[in-house]
């Protein structure tokens, strides 16, 4: 049956329950780690790859997927006549929508390629919205107009307590600036239209602690939230910290807490985690 279809990379931080509730299709990352490649979510577990990471002699590696996996995956999913649309991370930290967007135009199916500017869990609260109207048999246009509307209205805040990773990996970019690994210097940073931005920076787990409360003051007054996900590199305490903090306004809400996806986990490095949220975009 000809109706449309969703695509997404392994980096978004989507439970194999979700993929199979929501028949979404997933076009995995590889990562090498001390010369040996894996593939996400096939040779390779979120678990594993931070374990792995952990004692790897140097900084692992990611790569997006190669252009024949995407062609591969939208002819197969065309065959019956059906669209695409895939979702990929954002732009800023890989170059997987290059390599999404060539292949869509060398595919014989209607592809429709979208930055969601996020990644992990913040990446699967557009795709799984897609999914949902796709399953209903909404039209591309609809889709995408709700994907737009929840990526709006979508935010993600991420604690980095060892800056060696990061730094290494080069994401920061000229945002580095003065920041060093040394004297105990701890960064939060939001993602936001995109980009990676660098919201608070100083010693000691403070630092984080004071920023996350304000992020904590902003949920207490915003009406209508739909999700709520923390990904974490072995960050227990803080994640605990965080749920308990989130409970006492919102004690009845489901948090959906997973290891995190393992390019965030790179570059992230050990104690990293992320809290992210999406409100009604309806609304």
């Amino acid at each position: 049956m000809a109706n449309i279809k969703i695509v997404t990379d392994s980096s978004a931080g989507l439970t194999d329950q979700q993929i199979q509730d929501y028949h979404i299709t997933i076009v995995p990352l590889t990562v090498m780690i001390d010369d040996t490649i894996y593939v996400e979510r096939e040779s390779i577990t979120n678990k594993e790859f931070i374990d792995k990471m952990k004692t790897s002699k140097t900084l692992p590696k990611t790569s997006q997927p190669p252009l024949g996996s995407f062609v591969e995956t939208f002819d197969k999913l065309g065959a019956d006549g059906s669209s695409v649309i895939c979702f990929t991370m954002l732009e800023a930290i890989s170059g997987t929508i290059h390599a999404a967007e060539q292949a869509a135009n060398l595919s014989k199916t209607d592809v429709t390629v979208v930055d969601s500017q996020f990644t992990d869990q913040a990446l699967a609260f557009q795709v799984i919205e897609a999914a949902k109207l796709a399953a209903e048999g909404a039209d591309k246009a609809a889709i995408l107009q709700r994907a737009d509307a929840v990526r709006n209205n979508t935010h993600l805040f991420m604690g980095i307590v060892t800056l060696e990773n990061i730094l290494k990996g080069g994401r920061l970019g000229r945002a580095a600036g003065m920041l060093t690994a040394l004297l105990n210097i701890k960064v939060v940073l939001e993602v936001t239209g995109g980009q990676l931005k660098i919201r608070a920076k100083g010693r000691g787990m403070k630092t984080i602690d004071r920023y996350f409360s304000k992020v904590y003051d902003q949920m207490k007054q915003t009406p209508d939230i739909m999700s709520i996900g923390i990904s974490q590199v072995e960050a227990y305490d803080s994640v605990d910290s965080v749920q308990q903090h989130i409970h006492e306004f919102l004690p009845n809400k489901e948090i959906l807490v997973r290891e995190t996806v393992p390019i965030i986990a790179t570059h992230g490095g050990p104690g990293a985690f992320a809290l992210m949220y999406y409100t009604d975009p309806t609304k």
